[in-house]
């Protein structure tokens, strides 16, 4: 079998690749001819092929999808702040749907789309958010995940036209080869940086994103098409997770609670400043703060029941995000 990985220079899909690889999967990565191409440099150069493409490229897809059985669209425009916002709709909508209509076209038998959480609704009540709470585009926060909400609408269509496509919706996956890094290892990078004197009240799930990449597969070998599957671990407020860092580390959490208001006050001003005066991208992305004030809270039962999703304790997952950001110069 030979499956397509797109986004597979990036932090999840490099673990998707490398999963394959380890199984004896050949491997075809789609990169941009600008990607950078560490995470993929270790794996079996007889079974990893690297191709250049792009999702906004059609006939690029087309020479990708050749000869491939499977399909893991992991790629994704993942930026809480862009210059032009049209970039995310391009890529993340426009391009899902022209990589969807290659791969119908191609026949390829097993489809497994990431999207995420963030495209999920969250209960009002207090309560877990699962597959099935009630959502809407107008609740969307921001062009990311408004982006990828259509975008699943767009991967439920091809599923209707015979394409066998199974949506997963990753959490906050945490650990190793974070290589922009997303805007949660940004956290754990500021972190070692001590470039966090305070934080807000909010939470996010976290998961070893090891189980993400195993969650990805056991989709794809065990998932319904047109269905959701939330892969998730451990629901934890922002104090509670740099606690957990402040134990792996040695550096002290933070213990100024800064109320929301004032975040909000500040990171607007200081977005205002950077794009409008120094024509540069703000440090802290509005649309962050404005997420900051949900708790991103999830129940993963769905995909630990039906798919077999593993559990591992996120942690690890912490401890080895802070060596490999350590190790590859993220940490002044």
């Amino acid at each position: 079998m030979k499956a397509l990985v797109t986004g597979g220079t990036g932090f999840v899909g490099s673990h998707v690749a490398r999963l394959l690889v380890e199984r004896g999967t050949s491997v075809r990565a789609l990169a941009r001819p600008n990607s950078r191409k560490e995470n993929l440099l270790s794996l079996d150069p007889r079974l990893l092929e690297i191709v250049s493409g792009d999702l906004c490229d059609p006939a690029s897809l087309q020479n990708a999808i050749q000869g491939c059985d499977a399909l893991y669209h992991v790629a994704a425009d993942y930026r809480l702040w862009a210059r032009d916002p049209q970039e995310l709709y391009r890529t993340n909508i426009e391009g899902t749907r022209a990589l969807l209509q290659v791969a119908l076209e191609a026949g390829v038998s097993k489809v497994v789309y990431t999207s995420t959480v963030g495209a999920l609704g969250i209960p009002k009540d207090g309560t877990l958010g699962n597959e099935t709470t009630p959502v809407s585009e107008t609740s969307m926060i921001g062009h990311y995940k408004r982006s990828k909400f259509l975008a699943e609408q767009e991967a439920r269509s091809f599923v209707e036209k015979g394409l066998p496509v199974v949506i997963t919706n990753p959490s906050t996956p945490v650990g190793e080869q974070d290589i922009k890094p997303t805007p949660t290892g940004q956290i754990i990078v500021d972190f070692l940086n001590r470039r966090m004197p305070a934080y807000v009240d909010t939470g996010l799930n976290l998961i070893d994103v090891r189980d993400v990449a195993e969650g990805t597969l056991l989709a794809g070998e065990r998932g319904k098409p047109g269905e959701r599957y939330i892969l998730g671990n451990r629901n934890l407020s922002l104090q509670q997770i740099l606690q957990m860092l402040a134990e792996i580390t040695g550096i002290p959490a933070p213990r100024v609670k800064m109320p929301y208001a004032v975040a909000y006050v500040a990171v607007g001003i200081e977005n205002l400043v950077a794009t409008k005066l120094l024509h540069r991208a703000p440090a802290h992305p509005f649309e962050g703060v404005k997420m900051a004030k949900y708790q991103m809270f999830f129940d993963a039962s769905k995909a630990v029941h039906e798919l077999g999703l593993p559990q591992s304790p996120v942690d690890e997952a912490l401890r080895r995000a802070v060596v490999w950001f350590r190790a590859n110069g993220y940490v002044k």
